[in-house]
């Protein structure tokens, strides 16, 4: 089974998959393309695979790729927890500029369904993470973009000691919502 909840942004959607669990652990679908498909109505064709790790702090995002190489991503964690962060920055859309977040562990097993158009980011909340993305497009850097975190127009609150972040230098100087390019 896999169960679709809605979130309050157009478009996107957490999965829930099933988790058999037993004395010697758990076992659990990861990805089904039927299943995604019977259940979000949506036909992706994923074609690649990245994954991360992260020491707790560490905030990647909120990273996006634009114009035609915009990318649709299904994003969960394999190990650890994260609160996972997206907004969506489609200009025609009735969410625009909202965000919405949630917790992706290792115990709830959770999907996030981010579509095309929308930031991403996420903060490692425990000691170590690693985080699994499929993503509907190929990289191109000349598309690479993101926005600040820390963005006021977004109002996010990330439920955590800014000064406790570590980011890396890009993520530090990417550009505001107000000098973003869209």
């Amino acid at each position: 089974m896999l169960e679709l909840e809605k979130t309050p942004l157009k478009d996107c959607f957490l999965l829930k998959p099933s988790v058999f669990r037993d004395h010697r652990g758990t076992f659990l679908e990861s990805f089904s393309q039927r299943r995604f498909e019977e259940v979000t109505g949506l036909q992706m064709d994923f074609v690649q695979d990245n994954q991360s790790s992260s020491i707790k702090g560490v905030l990647r995002g909120l990273h996006f790729q634009k114009g035609k190489y915009a990318q649709s991503k299904l994003v969960r964690t394999v190990v650890g927890s994260v609160l996972d962060v997206v907004v969506d920055l489609r200009p025609n859309s009735p969410t625009f500029r909202k965000s919405f977040k949630v917790v992706l562990s290792d115990e709830n097993h959770h999907q996030l369904f981010v579509p095309a158009g929308f930031a991403h980011g996420f903060l490692t909340l425990s000691e170590i993470s690693v985080f699994a993305y499929k993503c509907d497009q190929y990289f191109h850097k000349e598309a690479d973009a993101g926005v600040y975190f820390n963005d006021p127009v977004f109002n996010i609150d990330w439920e955590y000691p800014q000064d406790e972040f570590i980011l890396s230098e890009k993520d530090k100087n990417l550009p505001t919502f107000e000098e973003l390019d869209l």
